[in-house]
């Protein structure tokens, strides 16, 4: 086994994170009352929260993180994920709200993610968050970029089933039906493919990515040979590495084939 670090730091922009979020005996977030307040960029891009997809519809956009950022549905239409909304409106880069266009706040949105309800939960935020403070693309694995990019780089998908369930929408012509579907399907314990990961890219197109540098999968405990194996090949030979995160500290680690001499 190897332990590989992704190089690089996560430099917190946001000096207040230490007061969000204190850890009790089982593991689990919580909340703090003092939630700091979203300092807005003078650009702001404007989202209305989905409870139904869980996710954010992207109404008035700015800014050009949009290039690899939300996924696009039916008539052209943005979406961001929960932790994509998060990462944005921490940054002070969205200002998020509700179907009466309440402003929701930071601490509406911490509360969202503890519910785990949307295919998110603390940890898989926590990597999230790292991996693009590093500068890599990211995505909800097995979600399409677009119906076109589905069409074109299928490889990225490990669940038959969820892409199976994708194409049967598509031809309903429900095709946002697809997200909520497999957003439903995320699991929270245990190993689990969480993102597809990209090289920083200037020229990246979400019509067509290519193959992800990496596949992310969480793991609470450490995998067996036997998963972690059968999760390689579901990959179709994508790159697979593993992220434990423990008490807000991430960590990545990749898994190469040992074979022991057999004692006499």
């Amino acid at each position: 086994m190897e332990n590989e670090e992704l190089e690089g730091s996560c430099d917190e922009k946001i000096s207040w994170e230490v007061h969000l979020q204190d850890i009790n005996g089982d593991g689990r977030s919580l909340l703090s009352d003092k939630a700091p307040k979203v300092q807005l960029r003078k650009h702001v891009t404007k989202a209305r929260w989905d409870g139904e997809l869980g996710m954010a519809e992207i109404i008035e956009r700015e800014g050009s993180m949009w290039t690899t950022t939300g996924i696009i549905r039916g008539s052209n239409k943005l979406y961001c994920s929960i932790e994509e909304t998060l990462f944005l409106v921490e940054l002070g880069a969205l200002l998020l709200m509700d179907a009466n266009e309440t402003i929701l706040s930071l601490k509406n949105m911490y509360e969202m993610i503890a519910e785990e309800k949307n295919g998110c939960c603390w940890e898989s935020y926590k990597a999230f968050k790292h991996l693009k403070s590093l500068g890599y693309i990211v995505k909800r694995h097995g979600i399409s970029w677009t119906l076109k990019s589905d069409k074109c780089c299928s490889i990225s998908t490990c669940s038959q089933g969820n892409q199976e369930r994708d194409e049967s929408s598509s031809e309903k012509g429900e095709e946002y039906l697809s997200i909520n579907n497999r957003f439903g399907d995320m699991q929270i314990s245990g190993l689990r493919p969480a993102f597809d990961v990209y090289h920083p890219n200037s020229k990246f197109k979400k019509s067509d990515p290519g193959v992800p540098y990496f596949v992310l999968c969480l793991a609470r405990d450490p995998p067996s040979t036997a998963e972690f194996e059968d999760l390689r090949r579901r990959c179709n030979g994508v790159r697979v590495i593993i992220c434990n995160v423990e008490h807000g500290h991430v960590s990545f680690f990749s898994f190469t084939r040992i074979e022991l001499d057999v004692l006499p």
